[in-house]
């Protein structure tokens, strides 16, 4: 009998923020074409080193490493639930936190490709969304796979699920932000 790999570690900081206008963003970035999710949409985190102390640990050193965003400037508001990848095997526990933009980001360049703010009425508008029959490598069929379209790119997968339970929440004023 085959036992499956026992899930990696990771955790991911959902960060949220009013730009001048007021509008509340959700940050994410896009990843390089390098590693197991290259070039996917994702939030800045990654798997838990044995440094870490938790995994909320984890969340701040990877979004410290990855977008040059220091502790100061992120208070965080609630530990989201914990989802899967269904086919790298990573359990990652998402945070939710408001930040302090910097008024540039400062980028991983090997692993991030890109800061994408993204107003959360964009991801609440149903002309965003989509969903299509996708074949990726090691898919024993096409899938069908939900997504937003976010310029180019799709936000999909484990991101997709953590913002689609997300943003109920944030759009009905669950935290004051």
């Amino acid at each position: 009998m085959n036992n499956p790999a026992p899930l990696r570690e990771s955790a991911v900081l959902a960060p949220v923020f009013r730009d001048a206008a007021g509008e509340l963003n959700l940050v994410l970035i896009r990843r390089t074409h390098y590693g197991v999710h290259g070039g996917q949409l994702a939030f800045p985190g990654g798997k838990r080193e044995p440094a870490d102390a938790s995994l909320l640990a984890t969340a701040l050193r990877e979004t410290e490493e990855e977008i040059g965003l220091p502790g100061k400037a992120i208070e965080v508001l609630a530990a989201l639930p914990p989802v899967s990848t269904l086919t790298s095997n990573f359990y990652i526990a998402p945070f939710l936190a408001r930040i302090a933009p910097p008024p540039t980001w400062r980028v991983q360049p090997t692993e991030v490709a890109e800061v994408l703010p993204v107003p959360l009425r964009y991801l609440a508008d149903p002309a965003n969304a989509g969903r299509e029959n996708w074949q990726l490598p090691g898919w024993p069929a096409p899938t069908p796979i939900d997504f937003w379209r976010v310029g180019p790119h799709h936000l999909w997968g484990a991101t997709y699920r953590i913002v689609q339970a997300l943003l109920p929440r944030l759009l009905a004023g669950e935290w004051a932000l």
